[in-house]
């Protein structure tokens, strides 16, 4: 047995810092011939496993002689070759052959196929962490020595049961003492690190560091004299990359809080600095306007769309942090008014540092043409890689502020203040602040120069598959935050946003792809160090390879029964907007009653009733153990109602459930109605279907979630993923002059395929509605708001509460299908307001009345939001009634109406 070598790499020097991004030192040997056969993987710091080797020895001539070694060499020099005995090792240990691993094991590793499991011998362990910090290779060789086989190690699970320690670190990033700025890397496979610092954003490198490694948790730390607040930094990292060979990396800290123009170099900045924080930053509260997840009503909106084209904001401001700090702006009006009414909460898409947007000299394209001209994709297509906009899913440093939205995104500092002071706005104008982030992808991995965690720890922080390759099941590269510190980088980096930056709620992107353990710890951690919970809702979508349960339970819709974790319901956003087809109608647009002549011709009474059946398993929170009297005229819990192979309802208490129709995903509402809804349909009442999809909302048990510009009738032109698709078609008017619609073809890459039917829709003018209904819809979109303040009968914080005190009526298969009527019960609830409410959709485009003989003889009276004199829809005041003799109910078509007993 040979000694595995120590560091190769030659020593770090100060030019090193100024360099390309990456530098082969010593070039790999091809250690393997191309191969789609499973990666050895280990399963801790002892024990591994080899998928199908045991079943393919025989075929490979193996005989009892056969032993199987793990090689190792700190320059990347093993050379394999199939037949012949290995060269370019430095040494090897030898491994056994063992049983079956503990079961707990076999269950976290329940994704990796059946194979021979293997064994460091007990005095071999202490040499593994030195052979990780090389290049590996698993081999069996025959009773000559010559290699049978041999593979490729995956090292997360041993390097997450060596470095533990790890997990406990409070400081990994820039810390600060009162004569120290001190610095930490994990890098446990590291031969090398070195800071290098830097006076600026562009200034050569005025020192080199060197490093040093503790064994016990893999960090790199050292420390510099002095409060360097203000000077940039990176890290010179050198380590084995499987199939390249020793690299030597110039990379950013995973753990920065702010970087300078274009992600170049991380800043130094101290959180806790006054300088760093608004005047009254310390003092200034959140609005306590949320007690529960069920309060939140949210409105997700983008930060460069909310005020890149309001004139009314001073030009250096729009599309800023800072646009949010002009009071007096058309659009901060707008959100003042929406808290007034009700908003609880504006959620932003996402705001840490993106890969997507040039931080300087970015373009915007000034598109013109006819209405469903090609003319303004090609335009926007043009420049879209290197133009203003993205919705910003594509991660680069989760801990730092986007510099292209700061005043001055060469200045770190500049991005943290006025993050903050958008913050404090908005908190001011009576909302809290809620955050979109993204941890279940990064931009890049690999070699790749926007690629900063895999070139740090290759191979560690991405989720793998039998091969290797990083898995891409939810368009990027993804992450694995079921390894012990990408799961700590996500807590820590949560952590951080609620701590330093006042966020009061967060919005997961693809949350099923986190493990359902790891998002209570971080719910657990939050609440512990803040001292108040912080509401956490996400997509739990369940695909990809993780679906089902695949290698752990995750944050998924099924999954999360208990936790307090809300996650998107699709089951009543569907049945109201129809699924996916340009005309495949849905419950608001028509669906039977009103057919658009396009729409499938197989749909028909019973579609009808499933879809207000799903409706109001949404109204009702998706509580699985409400019961309902279906269209089959069964009295069934929503969990029995099927939903394609899920259950209808699926979640423990409502406020584990965000209902919406819309978002910044797929066509907008208006958008989809414009192909659903028949030709010949007015503006009046696209505006009045546009309500009645908004009331859907407003009027259920849970989290209530709406995009912004729902309320002013927002088009994007058709366009079905508008996520790089410029200012042009991501547009918002708060002089609801305007909403958009027939602004030329939405770009052809999603949306080609229906340009033609298109075409059609984008020219016909009567589609388009004008500034009245526009400013109708703005202002009934307030009066639903006003409504679902009034009462916490809308905010019922546990199924027991939704069970007790919601009864449908207009059920079962006899029903008026295109009339929801619901009847909440406030007797004993605080906040309650009322000691009853009543509420009917009308979605036809036809009157109603119905008989409702539970409900004779209340002295019922509309909503006092209907009785206002400013009320925005007229009709319920003017056409809606109420006989109590009869418990007859008068409904206008296409109307929400809300009768109160006081």
């Amino acid at each position: 047995m040979l000694p595995v070598a120590a560091a190769a790499a030659p020593p770090m020097a100060r030019g090193d810092c100024d360099i390309a991004e990456h530098q082969t030192l010593l070039q790999a040997e091809v250690p393997l011939p191309p191969s789609q056969a499973p990666q050895a993987v280990w399963l801790d710091a002892q024990r591994l496993q080899w998928p199908g080797v045991a079943a393919a020895d025989q075929a490979h001539g193996a005989t009892s002689a056969t032993s199987y070694r793990l090689y190792g060499a700190a320059n990347a020099s093993l050379h394999v070759q199939p037949g012949a005995t290995l060269h370019g090792a430095d040494g090897f240990v030898a491994l056994d052959v063992v049983g079956p691993p503990p079961a707990a094991l076999v269950q976290r590793f329940r994704h990796v196929a059946p194979g021979l499991h293997l064994a460091l011998r007990p005095g071999d362990a202490e040499r593994l962490p030195s052979m990780l910090r090389g290049q590996t290779l698993l081999v069996q060789l025959d009773a000559q020595q010559r290699v049978l086989r041999a593979t490729r190690l995956q090292a997360a699970a041993a390097l997450d049961d060596l470095y533990a320690a790890a997990d406990q670190v409070p400081d990994l990033g820039v810390s600060f003492s009162k004569r120290h700025t001190g610095f930490k890397l994990w890098a446990p496979t590291a031969q090398q690190v070195a800071l290098c610092l830097y006076a600026d954003g562009r200034s050569p490198a005025r020192t080199v560091q060197p490093m040093r490694r503790d064994p016990r948790s893999g960090i790199w730390s050292t420390q510099r004299p002095g409060h360097l607040a203000g000077a940039s930094y990176r890290y010179l990292v050198d380590g084995v990359v499987p199939g390249v060979g020793l690299v030597r990396n110039r990379v950013t800290d995973p753990y920065a809080v702010s970087l300078n123009a274009d992600s170049k170099r991380s800043v130094v900045a101290d959180l806790d600095s006054p300088s760093l924080k608004p005047p009254g930053w310390d003092r200034h509260a959140a609005p306590a306007t949320v007690q529960a997840s069920t309060d939140m009503v949210i409105y997700e909106l983008h930060v460069r769309d909310f005020s890149i084209d309001d004139t009314s904001v001073p030009e250096s401001q729009r599309g800023k942090y800072t646009a949010f700090t002009a009071t007096g702006s058309r659009g901060m009006q707008h959100l003042r008014a929406l808290a007034q009414a009700g908003l609880t909460d504006v959620h932003l898409l996402p705001v840490f540092d993106i890969a997507s947007v040039p931080e300087t000299g970015c373009s915007t394209p000034s598109p013109v043409g006819a209405p469903d001209s090609e003319a303004q994709q090609a335009a926007v297509m043009t420049t879209a890689a290197r133009d203003c906009f993205n919705w910003g899913y594509d991660p680069l440093h989760y801990s730092a502020p986007e510099g292209s939205y700061a005043s001055d995104a060469a200045d770190g500092q500049r991005r943290i203040f006025e993050f903050r002071q958008m913050v404090q706005a908005l908190h001011a104008a009576g909302l809290r602040v809620g955050m979109d982030v993204v941890y279940n992808h990064t931009s890049a991995s690999g070699q790749h120069a926007q690629s900063v965690l895999d070139r740090i720890v290759p191979g560690y922080y991405h989720r793998l598959n039998a091969q290797g390759a990083v898995e891409r099941s939810t368009c990027c590269d993804n992450t694995a935050t079921e390894h012990r510190m990408m799961g700590k980088l996500m807590v820590d980096s949560v952590l951080l946003w609620a701590r330093a930056y006042r966020i009061d709620s967060f919005r997961f992107d693809l949350m099923a792809h986190q493990p359902r353990e790891l998002m209570l710890a971080l719910k657990a951690r939050l609440r512990s160090a803040l001292g108040h919970e912080v509401q956490l809702i996400g997509e739990g979508w369940n695909f990809g390879e993780v679906a089902n349960g695949a290698r752990f339970v995750q944050a998924s819709q099924l999954s999360l029964n208990g936790s307090g974790i809300a996650t998107f319901s699709d089951r009543a956003r569907d049945a109201a907007r129809g699924r996916g087809g340009l005309h495949e109608q849905g419950y608001l647009n028509g669906l039977v009653y009103d057919r658009h002549p396009q729409a499938p011709a197989n749909t028909g009474p019973a579609d009808l009733l499933r879809a207000a059946d799903m409706l109001r398993v949404g109204l009702a929170g998706s509580i699985r153990s409400y019961v309902l009297r279906t269209a089959s005229n069964e009295l069934l819990p929503l969990e029995r109602i099927p939903y394609g192979d899920q259950p209808a309802g699926y979640v423990q208490d409502p406020g584990e459930v965000v209902n919406y129709v819309e978002n910044h995903d797929n066509r907008t509402l208006f958008d989809d109605n414009a192909g659903k809804l028949p030709p010949g349909t007015s503006r009046e009442d696209r505006a009045r279907v546009q309500m009645l999809g908004a009331a859907t909302t407003a009027l259920s048990q849970g989290v209530a979630y709406f995009h912004a510009g729902i309320d002013t009738l927002r088009s994007k032109s058709m366009d079905g993923n508008s996520f790089d698709s410029g200012d042009w078609f991501n547009r918002l008017d708060w002089t609801y002059q305007d909403n958009f619609f027939g602004t030329g073809l939405p770009p052809r890459q999603d949306n080609g395929e229906h340009w033609p039917a298109l075409r059609t829709l984008l020219a016909d003018a009567s589609i388009k509605p004008g500034p009245a209904e526009i400013a109708w819809m703005r202002d009934a979109f307030r009066d639903l708001l006003k409504i679902r303040a009034s009462s916490s009968l809308f905010r019922l914080r546990s199924a027991a509460e939704v069970r007790e005190r919601l009864v449908f009526h207009n059920t079962g298969p006899t029903q008026q299908p295109t009339v929801l009527v619901g009847q909440l019960k406030g007797e004993g609830l605080g906040g309650a307001g009322f000691r009853e409410i009543v509420y009917l959709i009308n979605v036809d485009k036809q009157p109603h009345d119905l008989v409702i003989e539970a409900l004779k003889g209340r002295a019922l009276a509309l909503h006092p939001v209907h009785r206002a004199a400013a009320a925005a829809d007229t009709r319920p005041a003017a056409q809606a009634r109420y006989e109590p003799g009869s418990g007859r109910f008068g409904v206008p078509a296409r109307s929400v109406v809300v009768w109160v007993l006081d």
